[in-house]
């Protein structure tokens, strides 16, 4: 029992030395917040269903922790890694209920610093950092669901909803929703494991009910969202040979962005032999969960021609770690696991090192932006013209985004610059890339 306890009180300062460690490093070194987390502020200051490039989820979030925190960009930092520190929480419940071994799970989560994905690309609270705890969640309420029979209601509500806020925050989700209906059907009809009951269907139900105010939103708004993300992917320029040359890039953008991922697995296990018993059901569900949706994005690429960016993949790998210590016997002595710790301590503090290096060196970043000067100097040509409040403001994501975060009476961005949207205001000023009015 003291054992167990002192491998819960690692697991837990693990995820607040990450949390603190991830916030302070981009508060202390960037200038101004990245790219996504302007882009995600400026759709949060005039919510709604959807929006040109994404679903809500991702602007939903911020727009919570602007309201309680303003603008301070540690507040939005912070943001990103209560979303990691909390899909690694939902890993961590998984593994200890996958291995019954505590310091199995405990190398399942830390292992996981070996993915840059979960480290060094987490500042920037996107859709793909959005989806983070919602995969991990929809995983875990499954894996009680099918392989665990427990049909308590909350488990199947829950699934609905978590699975509806997952797909609403990108519609990649929708890669591991037809991977775990993959698995229900193949453990249901095919293995016949598992008796069919009517509280199956509450997910699914749920989920579309959910998603219903999105659905009228895109065909209100002539999908556009869905033209984007198909627009992403390099469809519009279709060429053949893409069909063989993205599925290559995408093999092995992967293989190298889990180089060192692999070298820790290899401090880990004692001999490299893998160990694979599919007629186990919960060994067939971690694999399915892992795997099929990797092959689902990969056989999407291969059959459109479709290119795959890697950053897409953020939340494939969660429950790599659990996976990778199932498939290997491991060393669970004291000297042995003393090893693995040296190469682990490396990459989790190189990793932030190497961001800090980096904001601070190169000046010619997103994150180098003025954002705050440049609200000041618009307000100024403002005020020079008009006593009314600035409370809208046009012009791409970026720059307009900026001056609705930055100036205090956050205006709301009402879209890019043209006719329709100026015709919108009563009176406005147009200053470098961006129109500010009111109205």
């Amino acid at each position: 029992m003291f054992i167990k306890k002192n491998i819960n009180n690692l697991f837990y300062f693990f995820v607040i030395v990450h949390l603190v460690i991830w916030t302070l490093v981009p508060t202390l070194t960037n200038k101004n917040l990245p790219l996504d987390v302007i882009e995600a502020l400026a759709w949060g200051s005039n919510l709604d269903w959807g929006f040109t490039k994404h679903p809500p989820g991702s602007a939903f979030f911020p727009e919570i922790f602007f309201q309680i925190f303003g603008s301070q960009d540690w507040a939005f930092y912070l943001l990103s890694q209560i979303f990691v520190v909390s899909s690694f929480y939902i890993v961590w419940l998984f593994a200890n209920e996958f291995f019954k071994n505590k310091i199995l799970s405990l190398l399942s989560i830390v292992i996981l610093e070996g993915i840059y994905f979960y480290n060094f690309t987490t500042p920037e609270f996107n859709v793909n950092v959005c989806q983070m705890p919602f995969w991990a969640l929809t995983i875990y309420l499954s894996w009680k669901i099918l392989i665990k029979k427990e049909l308590n209601i909350f488990f199947p509500i829950g699934l609905g909803l978590v699975a509806a806020i997952g797909f609403l925050s990108k519609y990649l989700f929708i890669y591991l929703l037809l991977s775990i209906f993959l698995i229900s059907y193949y453990l249901f009809f095919i293995r016949k494991k598992i008796k069919f009951n009517f509280k199956h269907y509450i997910p699914l139900e749920v989920f579309f009910v959910a998603l219903i105010p999105h659905l009228i939103w895109l065909f209100q708004n002539d999908f556009i969202t869905i033209k984007y993300a198909l627009s992403r992917s390099g469809i519009d320029d279709y060429n053949f040979l893409d069909h063989f040359k993205y599925p290559i890039i995408f093999f092995v953008k992967q293989i190298v962005v889990l180089i060192p991922f692999f070298v820790l697995v290899y401090f880990l296990i004692k001999r490299i032999k893998i160990r694979i018993d599919l007629k186990d059901d919960k060994n067939l569900f971690l694999i399915a969960i892992n795997i099929i949706p990797i092959m689902l994005i990969l056989f999407t690429s291969i059959i459109f021609g479709s290119e795959i960016r890697t950053m897409w993949m953020a939340p494939f790998y969660l429950f790599f770690g659990v996976l990778a210590l199932s498939l290997f016997e491991i060393h669970e002595n004291k000297e042995k696991l003393l090893d693995f710790l040296k190469p682990l301590l490396i990459l989790f503090f190189l990793s932030p090192i190497t961001y800090a290096a980096i904001s601070l060196i190169k000046d010619d970043k997103r994150t180098d932006y003025d954002g705050h000067n440049e609200s000041i100097e618009v307000a100024k040509v403002w005020e020079k013209n008009f006593e009314l409040p600035i409370n809208v403001v046009l012009g791409d994501e970026w720059h307009a985004g900026n001056i609705s975060y930055h100036m205090k009476s956050r205006p709301i961005w009402l879209g890019e610059i043209n006719q329709t949207n100026v015709d919108k205001l009563d009176v406005y000023i147009c200053v470098k890339k961006v129109c500010v009015g009111h109205r």
